[in-house]
């Protein structure tokens, strides 16, 4: 069936009516409907475990180093390894998510984590320790971004900022919670309770409706208005949104696939500068490196890590749920200008903790969320995918290098150690090099 026939003006006898409200006039905006909510809520359980393989590092850190005998550099590497599963995620998640449906991609998704929380569980002594380990972390955040895609594709226009940010939240959260039950359990029951979040998620996955503009893209016009109109409800008017997805659909078929090389041109320079210099700027602040072991800097700057990552929990949420109240109201540049600016403020050593909940607080309002946001509405149809892609290997090439290299920058570093007058103890009073610092290949 051809999508006039679905999404044109005209109903059949026989069918639901696509145009309803009170005076018959076309509304352009959409209401909340348990559907969408319920919808929403599945899908955003990927980001709360996409946080959940963030938090973890930072509380399970003493504990994994000290029953799996790891050196610093292995520990590292574990650290890290999850950006390196979420950038080959990134390249591979177009096609997994075009091939399976969003629904399909987030259960492959959701069986890998599983797989990831279980072989960090089972992780033994020098047994496969290291490889069960690296292994089970790749996976953690394997194709982390299709939960935004999903949400953006089922979401009206007027409530789609708010439902998308609400990933960023997700998170939040999901880190939050690590810190806060990491304090008080092992980390092996820790990696367990990731497990929920995911059995959760897949349970939900058939009860709700796969992305309308997926099905359309597929030339599946009937169940794409019937998940549309599950979406808004039986009585909605879909009319207008329907045609946007519709137009949209026959845009992408005749718009030739991009290829890598194609957005080095001088007409997306300006855009693919934006895009790349805010993932840059995002990753390499540092971020990642106190979101993955927030509890060693704590405890080296002379604090109790449960101290330092609930003081984090209590600025990092709220300041992120302001973020997302002020993204649409403020604007985009000025809400990420107070956000960067908040980030570069230092504060001295003795100040430490201070300093690290100024800058967290000041990148959950805007500068954890907003690049993401902008990414998507700067570059044009045609190179949008490709662009994309790019971009997130950017972001996450970043935060490996971040979560990689930081314990050993710590360590070689004056700044931020009580037993040193300046900061940190003297290289020469800290753990021999030559087991530390030797890179694991």
């Amino acid at each position: 069936m051809e999508p006039e026939d679905i999404f044109g003006e005209a109903t059949s006898s026989n069918s639901v009516p696509l145009l309803v409200n009170g005076r018959g006039r076309r509304s352009s905006s959409a209401a909340m409907t348990g559907a969408l909510v319920f919808s929403t809520f599945v899908a955003l359980l990927g980001s709360f475990v996409f946080g959940s393989s963030v938090g973890f590092s930072s509380p399970a850190q003493s504990g994994i180093r000290k029953d799996l005998g790891l050196s610093l550099a292995e520990y590292s590497f574990f650290g890290s390894i999850s950006t390196i599963g979420a950038l080959v995620g990134a390249v591979v998640s177009g096609k997994v998510a075009d091939m399976f449906g969003r629904r399909g991609a987030m259960g492959i998704t959701g069986l890998f984590n599983i797989f990831g929380w279980l072989a960090i569980v089972f992780s033994k002594f020098n047994a496969p320790k290291f490889p069960s380990l690296s292994v089970g972390t790749g996976f953690l955040e394997f194709l982390s971004c299709l939960v935004p895609v999903y949400i953006a594709e089922i979401t009206p226009k007027n409530l789609r900022g708010a439902f998308t940010a609400g990933n960023q939240l997700m998170i939040c959260i999901g880190s939050s919670t690590m810190y806060l039950v990491g304090n008080i359990i092992t980390w092996r029951l820790l990696a367990l309770t990731g497990i929920f979040p995911c059995v959760i998620q897949l349970l939900g996955l058939p009860f709700i409706p796969e992305s309308p503009r997926w099905l359309a893209k597929n030339g599946q016009w009937d169940d794409s208005k019937s998940s549309l109109l599950l979406l808004r409800g039986k009585r909605a008017n879909i009319l207008e949104e329907a045609a946007e997805i519709r137009d949209y659909t026959v845009t992408l078929e005749q718009s030739k696939e991009s290829r890598i090389m194609e957005l080095f041109q001088r007409k997306y320079a300006h855009s693919l500068l934006i895009g790349v210099g805010l993932m840059v700027l995002q990753q390499f602040g540092g971020v990642n490196a106190i979101g993955y072991y927030a509890s060693s800097i704590f405890v080296s700057a002379g604090f109790s890590e449960r101290v330092g990552t609930t003081a984090m929990v209590i600025i990092k949420v709220p300041m992120t749920v302001l973020g997302v109240l002020l993204m649409d109201k403020s604007g985009r540049h000025p809400l990420l200008l107070v956000s960067a600016g908040g980030t570069c403020l230092e504060s001295s050593p003795f100040l430490s903790l201070g300093g690290v909940l100024i800058f967290t607080g000041s990148f959950s309002l805007g500068v954890g969320g907003i690049p993401w946001v902008i990414m998507s509405e700067i570059f044009p149809i045609n190179v949008k995918g490709i662009a994309g892609s790019l971009v997130a290997v950017v972001s996450w090439f970043g935060s490996w290098v971040i979560t990689y290299s930081f314990n050993f920058l710590a360590q070689w570093s004056f700044a931020g150690d009580p037993l040193h007058p300046f900061g940190l103890r003297f290289l020469t009073n800290s753990v021999d090099m030559s087991t530390n610092f030797q890179p694991i290949w």
